[in-house]
C-alpha cells in the first residue's frame, strides 16, 4: 500500500506555478529574497483553498557575522523547490551561544523559540554549522542544548538535515565518531562523484559536480561506513560531502555547505586577512582552492605586498580589495545543491505524517521508512 504524506507525490500537477517559501512573518531575509527573484508567498488567506505545506525549523547556529547570511542560503535553497507545496520555515538558535546585543536583538524579533516549535510540531529540521573554541565538541557551551533539540527531533521529525560542523556534532551524538583534524584547513571549490546512485536524494545528479568545503576536521568515508552510514558523494581531494543515516533517510549529512553563496569563501578569506593583518595570524591564509582565478589571485597578492609594506613602516594597511575581487568569483555548485535539497524536501513530503506533530504518515515504518514508500 502505498503511504502518501502532506506534500509532493500525487499531489503536484505539471504546468502550475510553484508556491515555495511562505513569509510568514516579517523576518527581513524574506523581503530581500524576494528582491533578489525568488518566489515568497504571503500567508495564505482563510477562504484560499489549502495547499500541502511542510514546516521546517532551521537551528541557526551561525556567529554573528554569518547569522543573517546563513538564514538567506538554507532558504534560497528551500525557496527554488519547484513543487506545489508551501514551505514554512522557522529560524531558532540557542541563548548559550554568544551573541552582540543586534544579534540578540534580531533573534528575539523574528525567530521562534525552541519551545513553541515544540508545542507546534515540524516536519524536518536544518541545522547549521558553528564556530567552535574548544578541541571537543562535547566541551562546548552549546552541546548540551543542541542534544536538546536532536533528541526531541529524533523523534518528531521525519528527517534531520545537517551542514558541515552540525554533521560533526550529530555523528558524534548519535554514532560516536570523532572527527580527525586535517593538517591544514580543507577549503575551496572541489569536484565530486555520486557514490550511490540508487539514493532518491541523488536523483537527477549525473557525472560529476562542484561542492564548497571549509573546515579544519573531517570524518571519513571509514569512519561512516564502519558505523553503518551510507556515503552519497564524494571528492577524491576533500573527502566525503554527502551521507545519510544507517537508514538511509532520517539524517542527512552534508560535510561541505551547498548552501554556500558565491562570494561565501571569498567573505572567509576576507576575515581570515584581516586577522592577519590585525596581528591575530602568524602568517596570512593560503587562497581557497579552485577558487580564484590567476587574475584575481595577482590582486589579491598585490594587496598582501601592500599590507607586509604597510606593517613594516607603520602605516595603516590597504583596504581588502572585495570590490575588485568579487567579479571573478563563480558560483558552480547552487545548482547541485537546490536539487539535493529539492530531492530532501520530496522524501520529506512522502514520509511525513497529515499533521505537524505527527512524525509519519499513515504506514511508514519508523526504522525502515524508504522501504515504506512505493515507486520512490
Amino acid at each position: 500500500m502505498r503511504a502518501v504524506g502532506r506534500a509532493g507525490g500525487s499531489r503536484a500537477k505539471s504546468g502550475l506555478t510553484p508556491m515555495p517559501l511562505v513569509a510568514h512573518n516579517e523576518l527581513p531575509t524574506f523581503e530581500r529574497l524576494k528582491e533578489a527573484g525568488q518566489h515568497i508567498l504571503a500567508p495564505r488567506p482563510k477562504a484560499e483553498p489549502a495547499f500541502p505545506e511542510l514546516h521546517i525549523g532551521l537551528l541557526n547556529m551561525m556567529p554573528d557575522a554569518a547569522l543573517t547570511a546563513t538564514e538567506q542560503q538554507f532558504m534560497r535553497l528551500v525557496a527554488a523547490s519547484p513543487q506545489q507545496t508551501r514551505f514554512y520555515i522557522y529560524p531558532f538558535s540557542l541563548k548559550e551561544l554568544n551573541r552582540d546585543d543586534r544579534a540578540e536583538e534580531h533573534i528575539a524579533r523574528y525567530y521562534s523559540t525552541f519551545d513553541e516549535l515544540v508545542a507546534d510540531g515540524l516536519d524536518a529540521l536544518i541545522i547549521t554549522g558553528a564556530n567552535v573554541a574548544n578541541p571537543s565538541l562535547d566541551q562546548e557551551a552549546f552541546w548540551d542544548p543542541l542534544i536538546e533539540v536532536v533528541r526531541w527531533a529524533e523523534s518528531h521529525v521525519s528527517s534531520i538535515l545537517c551542514s558541515c560542523l552540525a554533521t560533526h556534532a550529530l555523528l558524534k551524538h548519535s554514532h560516536g565518531i570523532d572527527r580527525v583534524r586535517l593538517p591544514q584547513k580543507q577549503w575551496g571549490v572541489y569536484r565530486h562523484e555520486i557514490t550511490e546512485s540508487g539514493h532518491p536524494l541523488v536523483n537527477g545528479i549525473g557525472g560529476e559536480f562542484a561542492a564548497p568545503h571549509s573546515r579544519y576536521n573531517e570524518i571519513t568515508r571509514a569512519q561512516l561506513e564502519d558505523a553503518g552510514l551510507v556515503v552519497l558523494a564524494e571528492s577524491p581531494e576533500a573527502g566525503v560531502h554527502l551521507a545519510v543515516s544507517p537508514d538511509r533517510c532520517r539524517v542527512v549529512y552534508f560535510q561541505g555547505h551547498p548552501e554556500y553563496h558565491a562570494v561565501s569563501l571569498l567573505k572567509e578569506y576576507k576575515r581570515e586577512m584581516l586577522r592577519f593583518v590585525a596581528g591575530e595570524l602568524d602568517a596570512p591564509p593560503p587562497y581557497p582552492e579552485n577558487y580564484l582565478p590567476d587574475a584575481a589571485i595577482a590582486i589579491a597578492d598585490a594587496y598582501l605586498k601592500g599590507c607586509t609594506k604597510a606593517l613594516a613602516a607603520g602605516r595603516t594597511v590597504p583596504e581588502f580589495p572585495e570590490r575588485e575581487l568579487t567579479p571573478f568569483v563563480r558560483n558552480t555548485w547552487t545548482a547541485t545543491g537546490k536539487a539535493m535539497v529539492d530531492n530532501w524536501l520530496k522524501l520529506v513530503g512522502r514520509l511525513t505524517g497529515r499533521d505537524r506533530k505527527q512524525q509519519f504518515a499513515d504506514g511508514i515504518d519508523p526504522n525502515r521508512p524508504l522501504d515504506s514508500i512505493a515507486g520512490i
